[in-house]
């Protein structure tokens, strides 16, 4: 059977499909329980229960708003371009999971560990915006079109500090795979030696889902819920569910880039036992709890104060500790090829 599938085209189709399921059924299980834990931990910061009925402590609640979502009526506008509204959601939605082929969460375990991992998710990361500015296009709303015109806006922008940080750490690692990426944090988590870019790039991770303070594009005081303001059903789902699978990609990015992946904080023999993708799964699980910490905390930016925050703040920074970056890996001969 080893032999059949290893060796056979038909094999490694098999064999593929296998690890995409393997990889794909509990990313879904992690974005539905992500919604439960975002409502619990924003109920018990504001004094609250959060959901506690369906099941025990309210935990088959996901399972009850996806029954929900497949149940209720698809609602197509009259005046929407039907073909581009139903594809702009399974757009952003697919997106959102090819992202992860690439992604190792313990050593050897990715899909495809190809050796310019990161060119592959800056691609489909900036191929994300294309869904939203369908959906406001083709919704034939003014409010969706303003939506996705603000999403449009603030991805592009804060894409480009989140270019330099990566390529700060493209030159301290000496690679674009980000299996060598972690392997390179041995000895020291990146998010030490380059403790600015971290906290860059985190924040850039908030705008780029869109999630508070940064969550201008959905503002419901302004323009009821930007983009997907006409959808309903299924459709509304998958923009949910491809906003959820976001950040927890987002979170798994920060991890390997600046928290050693999958290794352990210590390099001694009590941690050192616990698989690596234990430390990987909780990692991402802190990343996540900041994402929703900050969602309890902060007000939502105003779109220009968004604005000055990429372009005035965030681009000259990124830029600066670059060059910083760049001459000391110079200077004191730590470049890896050299």
């Amino acid at each position: 059977m080893i032999d059949f599938l290893l060796h056979t085209d038909t094999g490694r189709v098999i064999l593929t499909i296998i690890e995409a399921l393997a990889l794909i059924v509990p990313l879904l299980i992690g974005v539905a329980y992500l919604t439960y834990a975002e409502r619990k931990v924003l109920a018990a910061m504001q004094l609250r229960k959060g959901p506690n009925v369906v099941g025990p402590f309210g935990l088959f609640q996901p399972f009850a708003d996806a029954l929900k979502m497949m149940t209720k009526e698809t609602v197509l506008p009259s005046g929407a371009n039907r073909v581009l509204f139903v594809l702009a959601p399974m757009i952003t939605f697919t997106l959102a999971v090819l992202a992860w082929a690439v992604i190792p969460v313990s050593d050897g375990w990715a899909i495809a560990d190809i050796n310019v991992g990161i060119l592959y998710l800056f691609a489909i990361s900036s191929l994300g915006v294309y869904g939203i500015i369908i959906a406001g296009w083709a919704s034939n709303s003014k409010y969706a079109f303003l939506g996705a015109m603000r999403s449009a806006a603030q991805m592009v922008s804060y894409e480009v500090s989140m270019g330099f940080v990566l390529v700060t750490v493209m030159l301290c690692t000496g690679s674009l795979n980000l299996t060598e990426i972690v392997r390179a944090q041995t000895h020291m988590w990146y998010c030490v030696p380059l403790f600015p870019m971290f906290i860059v790039f985190f924040i850039s991770t908030l705008a780029e889902t869109n999630r508070s303070p940064f969550d201008i594009p959905e503002g419901e005081s302004e323009i009821v819920a930007g983009f997907f303001v006409e959808y309903s059903s299924m459709s509304f789902a998958l923009f949910f569910l491809g906003e959820y699978a976001n950040m927890i990609l987002m979170s798994a990015l920060t991890t390997i880039l600046f928290l050693g992946g999958w290794l352990a904080p210590f390099n001694i023999e009590p941690f050192t036992y616990i698989p690596g993708v234990f430390w990987f799964v909780g990692k991402v699980c802190l990343c996540l709890f900041v994402f929703l910490w900050v969602r309890a905390t902060f007000p939502r930016y105003r779109y220009d104060q968004l604005m000055r925050l990429g372009w005035k703040v965030f681009l000259p920074l990124s830029l600066i500790w670059l060059v910083i970056t760049a001459g000391a890996l110079m200077a004191f001969g730590w470049l890896p090829n050299a």
